[in-house]
């Protein structure tokens, strides 16, 4: 019947569905590391990334500058499985264009060129992400 099918589709795509997801945040079954434990993870890493992107929002929303900052180069980076992802970041981000009030999309924010206002920073983010809740938390954002 073509609802079964349907169903039996379905039923092969939350199959691998739930395999990437399994496959993108478990180590390696050699691995001695268990969840819980701290793991290396790449800094290209789309997860990284977007940890990395809610650190700077959380320094934007915390600093009294004129001017939006946005990620230049994340050095470091550390996974913990703990009922979700808490990531460890170690980013440098840097003054853009954008002015705060403009709530501008960082994407479309280019650095300063302007050598007395060019200002890049060394920060430490610690992000907690949920993705089945669609939350991400920020308790940690050291920037100097």
């Amino acid at each position: 019947s073509e609802g079964g099918s349907c169903h039996h589709f379905r039923h092969l795509m939350c199959s691998a569905l739930m395999f990437c997801v399994s496959a993108a945040y478990a180590p390696p079954p050699h691995s001695t590391i268990k969840p819980g434990f701290p793991v290396p993870v790449n800094t290209s890493n789309p997860g990284v990334r977007k940890a990395a992107r809610f650190g700077v929002y959380k320094y934007n929303n915390s600093s009294n500058d004129l001017f939006l900052f946005k990620e230049s180069q994340i050095n470091k980076a550390m996974v913990q499985i703990v009922r979700g992802l808490k990531y460890m970041l170690h980013v440098e981000i840097g003054r853009t264009v954008c002015e705060k009030r403009g709530h501008s999309s960082l994407d479309s924010c280019h650095f300063q060129r302007k050598k007395n206002l060019q200002q890049m920073l060394r920060c430490y983010f610690e992000v907690w992400v949920m993705p089945w809740l669609h939350k991400a938390y920020v308790p940690t954002a050291l920037c100097h």
